[in-house]
């Protein structure tokens, strides 16, 4: 990546996304590359990228050595865009007597003949159109009609000279079914853009696009997600969260019940994220959704990215508990999305969270859980990276986090998926442990950054009223274990068998 040259007069390429990888567009009268295998959407790309230029009032051309015009035009259609006025397409056909089955002698139609024709067929349309956008497609049709490496680079060098003089924004594409490691057009194009298509075990397939190379301009490196949907090719930008700096008052927020804010030292700071651990069953989600209810009775907007269970049962399960959760989305005040981690690329994940907090000024967000959201990743090490970006940019933004996390097991020594409690600004552990013959749960913060905290372990129950967080257990230990041992007076067993608070 190299420094900006100062050239300002880009043309977009009609996928916001891709300029602001490109830092703003390609710039005017250069020679790119847009390789990738098939079905990786570079026609898509292309079309899109005249559809600006002749939405702009440019004269756009689409040379194609390997569809048919009906074909591309079909394949427009499906994405609800018309060719008719808007991009020149121009076929290149061998010419007739190369069709005759009868003439097809290597003799007397080598290669060199097939290669000098094809040439001066885009030569000549370009002459009849003049166009300020080009799109070649495709390099490997004119690689194997050149046969070797040299004959290969000299032609690619004459087109771009050629397009040179006649002021155009090429765009070549190269689907590597040719010579994927043939490198010859990296080396005299001006940008190259490689998208990728990845097949996991289960679930859809993930698609990425990289910036290889950007003569003399910044922008994005990395890899980006990207989807390819009706409407065209959606891009999304690595999230960068050093980018996104605001300014904005911290104080503490209140959950709603006294004895949880007390535990917590006064309360949850503004613009900072909290990790809810516990197994299966205690009630992380109720946790965060009193949050939720908080935000909402302060008028101000909540979203809630729902990975493991259904919305419908979600609503029904709160309800019983006195929470109209949908109420609150009928209002306005709660966002609240079901999402697939099998059809959901992290990239686009972010980027739905970025739209909710930029177009709805949101400032309570809930992630639940973490364990979805770790399906949607290859690698635990590249979700550690995305996790603290996106905590990173929601925290500049004054946005509340509360993620939650479902240990291994259900009790004695439990085991994360994955360890973010390095992360979070505050994390809450959430148990259960027996105690005279019933299972019971126990809550304790054990991380919290900003302030001080309680330090004890209080127990909670979950009842139709909601949550109600009971006195510490003074009279325990080795209840984080499972099985707490009695060390206290006949007062603290009193409370423990009546099951109140004392």
């Amino acid at each position: 990546m190299t420094a900006t040259s100062g050239v300002s007069d880009k043309a977009k390429t009609g996928i916001a996304g891709l300029d602001d990888v490109l830092g703003g567009g390609l710039v005017r009268n250069r020679f790119y590359l847009l390789e990738g295998s098939p079905g990786t959407g570079k026609t898509t790309v292309a079309l899109q990228f005249l559809l600006d230029g002749a939405r702009l009032g440019e004269k756009t051309l689409y040379i194609t050595l390997s569809e048919t015009d009906e074909e591309l035009r079909d394949g427009a259609a499906s994405h609800g865009w018309s060719l008719d006025e808007s991009v020149t397409i121009f076929e290149v056909i061998p010419p007739e007597s190369l069709l005759d089955a009868n003439q097809q002698q290597t003799l007397l139609y080598s290669s060199d003949l097939e290669l000098g024709e094809t040439t001066r067929q885009i030569f000549d349309a370009v002459d009849r159109v003049k166009p300020t956008r080009i799109v070649l497609d495709s390099l490997s049709e004119i690689r194997l009609l050149a046969g070797s490496s040299l004959r290969y680079r000299r032609q690619i060098l004459a087109l771009k000279h050629y397009f040179a003089r006649h002021d155009t924004t090429v765009l070549m594409l190269d689907d590597l079914t040719a010579d994927a490691m043939d490198k010859t057009v990296h080396s005299v194009a001006h940008g190259v853009v490689r998208l990728e298509e990845l097949a996991p075990d289960y679930g859809a397939q993930r698609r990425r696009m990289r910036v290889i190379k950007y003569r003399g301009q910044h922008f994005r490196g990395g890899y980006h997600d990207y989807a390819i949907e009706r409407g065209g090719v959606r891009i999304f930008p690595r999230l960068v969260s050093l980018e996104h700096k605001t300014g904005f008052e911290r104080h503490r927020l209140a959950s709603g019940i006294a004895s949880l804010d007390t535990l917590l030292g006064g309360g949850i700071e503004k613009g900072s994220s909290t990790l809810i651990l516990g197994p299966a069953g205690t009630g992380k989600s109720l946790f965060a959704v009193q949050y939720v209810l908080a935000a909402c009775a302060r008028n101000e907007r909540a979203a809630m990215f729902v990975f493991d269970e259904e919305l419908g049962l979600l609503f029904e399960r709160t309800r019983q508990l006195g929470l109209d959760l949908e109420g609150l989305r009928e209002s306005g005040l709660l966002l609240i999305e079901q999402v697939d981690a099998a059809e959901l690329s992290p990239g686009e994940f972010a980027h739905r969270v970025r739209a909710l907090i930029d177009e709805h000024a949101v400032k309570t967000v809930v992630i639940d859980s973490l364990n979805g959201y770790r399906a949607a990743m290859p690698e635990e090490n590249s979700l550690v990276l995305h996790v603290h970006e996106l905590l990173q940019y929601l925290n500049r933004q004054g946005a509340t986090t509360f993620l939650t996390v479902a240990q291994h097991g259900l009790v004695g020594d439990m085991q994360s998926p994955v360890d973010v409690t390095y992360l979070a600004d505050t994390v809450i552990l959430l148990r259960y442990f027996e105690a005279v013959g019933r299972v019971r749960r126990a809550i304790s913060v054990v991380k919290k950054r900003a302030g001080s905290h309680e330090d004890t372990i209080r127990e909670y129950r979950i009842s139709t009223g909601g949550l109600s967080i009971g006195a510490p257990l003074a009279g325990f230990q080795g209840v984080l274990r499972g099985i707490p041992t009695f060390v206290g007076s006949e007062d603290d067993l009193g409370t423990v068998l009546t099951g109140q608070s004392p």
